[in-house]
């Protein structure tokens, strides 16, 4: 996996649909506006500046999909969550992109 598709989720979304088969947890990390203009089915907002001190609703997730407007966010709250111990974290990139697999799975 290349540099850039590590940060920003790649084009191959196999891992992203196998985790929303398995019902991973969505946490779409925009800002609340932005969140409650259109987000996946099912997501729940955490906003990126607030990850680290909410670290308690990451623990015991069996998978984890972060997204945001276009991968930038979920690829600074993936790093925090790794950091912080959170294993299973995938930068699903932008919210369109998540919310395409959302679809193709159901």
């Amino acid at each position: 996996m290349g540099f850039f598709s590590s940060l920003f989720g790649t084009k191959d979304n196999s891992n992203l649909t196998e985790a929303i088969q398995q019902g991973a947890f969505l946490v779409d990390v925009r800002m609340p506006g932005e969140f409650a203009s259109g987000s996946v089915k099912g997501a729940v907002n955490i906003p990126l500046n607030t990850v680290a001190s909410q670290l308690s609703k990451f623990k015991g997730k069996k998978n984890i999909v972060v997204f945001c407007q276009s991968g930038n966010r979920s690829a600074q709250a993936k790093g925090i969550l790794e950091q912080n111990g959170v294993p299973n974290v995938i930068n699903g990139g932008s919210w369109s992109n998540v919310n395409q697999c959302v679809r193709e799975v159901n």
